[in-house]
């Protein structure tokens, strides 16, 4: 799941990055009810959503080189 993201393009990029972050609210508000199966899945989604920000920026810096 690491790699995954690397042959994705721009526009695919963006849209699996707001994907995960509508999922990691959803998740944040499960915790606060309290039903939620597997706690380190805010961990994973938070790095995956990360790992998205940077391969996005790395596109956008790569186009204005």
């Amino acid at each position: 799941m690491k790699n995954s993201f690397k042959n994705l393009t721009v526009p695919e990029l963006v849209a699996k990055r707001e994907e995960l972050q509508k999922k990691y609210m959803e998740f944040r508000f499960q915790m606060v009810v309290g039903h939620v199966d597997n706690p380190l899945q805010k961990r994973t989604m938070r790095r995956q959503i990360a790992r998205l920000n940077t391969l996005i920026r790395q596109h956008e810096l790569a186009g204005k080189a």
